[in-house]
């Protein structure tokens, strides 16, 4: 599957790009991230974000196409990701992969086992963004 097209915020690349070279470049969910940062079609001011779009601290609300499970997770920096509250590390599979897609997009997400789920984003739920709030 050909990836979406992404729409980024030169804040949350800027920030995550010093994240990046803050860790081991062979660390998982480095390469990935870095990956999904160089794909990038778009990048805009964090002030010019469309609201349907998510950015680094959105909470979001997606369904897994096979199961038609709900989630609801909030995309974070690894030292906020907290499972058991939906927070979700940049740096995990479906954290690099959620960024920058909009609503109505959809991402294969890799699951424990081999299995490829397939997640759809139905809502931005929140966004810093349009919050003005810019948490690191």
């Amino acid at each position: 599957m050909t990836a979406p097209s992404i729409t980024l915020t030169r804040l949350d690349v800027q920030r995550l790009e010093r994240l990046i070279d803050s860790l081991d470049d062979t660390l998982p969910g480095v390469i990935a991230l870095q990956t999904e940062l160089d794909r990038a079609d778009t990048l805009v001011g964090h002030d010019e974000v469309p609201a349907d779009v998510v950015t680094m601290n959105s909470r979001v609300h997606c369904r897994e196409e096979g199961s038609g499970k709900d989630y609801h997770l909030t995309l974070v920096y690894p030292k906020d990701a907290n499972a058991d509250e939906g927070k979700v590390s940049i740096l995990a599979p479906v954290g690099s992969a959620l960024l920058g897609l909009k609503v109505g997009q959809h991402i294969d997400w890799p699951a424990p086992g081999g299995k490829t789920l397939k997640l759809t984003l139905l809502e931005v739920e929140s966004q810093p963004a349009n919050g003005g709030a810019f948490p690191e």
